[in-house]
């Protein structure tokens, strides 16, 4: 099975559906993560052409920990825009050339407008991949694609409806979660939190939703 997971910034995938991917991996299956946005204002020092390069790097060697393939939309980060015909094109682009059987994104109900604006981008473009006469020069057109909707950040109004059981894959996932270096100190003079601790919160909160230790 090939598995595409197409996330905003580049510790979305860490923080939000890294275990999953971990585990279809290890079951051998195929799995390719895409950012949409290239993370370039997450910092309060530097500035947004080098840490669009950082962030690249820091995505590509948490890759390189999983073994799963990486890849980036290159937009920048506050224009992710479901409307924009050119974003709506890299998506089906990426989408062609994955050829996923299932895309994991984030759910329209997000609290960030980038994730919302990402969750409305893989929807159409998911469908649009899949009509061979839409656009054939951005690749040979997909099988529609079922779709999962990653939890929320703050998990306030999600409401699962599958839980996938991460306990043997959680200390990965964390040593993956600490590749992106340039975002540990900037969420937490931002935004108050210690994203490191918070997911591992997160993951046994649900874990004890289903009666495993992290899901």
């Amino acid at each position: 099975m090939r598995v595409l997971a197409i996330l905003c910034h580049p510790d979305d995938m860490e923080l939000n559906c890294a275990g999953t991917l971990l585990k279809y991996h290890k079951a051998g299956h195929t799995v390719i993560a895409c950012h949409v946005a290239n993370g370039n204002m997450g910092h309060y020092t530097i500035m947004p052409e080098a840490l669009r390069q950082m962030r690249r790097l820091e995505a590509q060697k948490a890759g390189e920990i999983a073994g799963y393939e990486v890849l980036s939309a290159d937009i920048g980060d506050l224009t992710v825009n479901s409307a924009s015909e050119a974003q709506q094109n890299e998506i089906i682009r990426i989408i062609r050339y994955a050829r996923p059987d299932v895309i994991i994104t984030h759910s329209p109900d997000d609290y960030c407008s980038d994730h919302v604006e990402t969750s409305k981008l893989v929807f159409n473009a998911s469908f649009s991949a899949s009509c061979p006469h839409f656009k054939p020069e951005l690749g040979e057109a997909t099988d529609v694609t079922p779709l999962y909707y990653v939890e929320h950040d703050d998990g306030i109004g999600f409401v699962p409806t599958e839980y996938v059981d991460i306990t043997e894959e959680m200390e990965i996932k964390e040593q993956m979660l600490r590749c992106h270096e340039s975002q540990l100190k900037w969420i937490r003079e931002h935004d108050g939190i210690d994203i490191v601790a918070n997911q591992r919160v997160r993951a046994a909160f649900w874990g004890g939703q289903c009666k495993v230790k992290y899901a």
